[in-house]
């Protein structure tokens, strides 16, 4: 599979993710009813896909580590780590643990890699902004 097509399949798990998460932590008020645990099945199940199709992108900007992943793939990991612990954390009815997973995944994951996403120099931009 091509860079590019990577790049397509990533936006396409990482857009949906990017609106799923605004309308569960902005929007959606009540939080453990149907609605809210199926919107979150499929954020998870996004944001796994997310993280790994990242991971298999390699770094086009800034130095690289073992010729493949650079700075932006801390990211891929953060996202691949806070998705089951979120997980089991609700599992196990800890909803501050939670919480704070699925916060932070929205902001590392999607706010935070967006922005890097969107700097000169990355295809994102370039698509963007010509």
């Amino acid at each position: 599979m091509t860079y590019t097509q990577l790049a397509y399949l990533h936006l396409a798990t990482v857009l949906p993710a990017f609106a799923i998460g605004a309308f569960q932590l902005l929007i959606l008020r009540r939080k453990g009813t149907p609605i809210h645990k199926l919107l979150g099945k499929i954020y998870m199940v996004l944001m796994l896909a997310t993280g790994l199709i990242t991971l298999v992108m390699p770094a086009k900007v800034g130095p690289q580590l073992l010729n493949h992943f650079g700075f932006i793939h801390v990211f891929s990991l953060l996202t691949l780590l806070n998705v089951p612990i979120a997980y089991v954390a609700i599992r196990r009815g800890n909803v501050r643990a939670h919480r704070a997973a699925m916060i932070s995944l929205y902001i590392g994951g999607i706010l935070i890699a967006g922005i890097f996403a969107l700097m000169p120099g990355r295809m994102l931009h370039a698509w963007l902004f010509g």
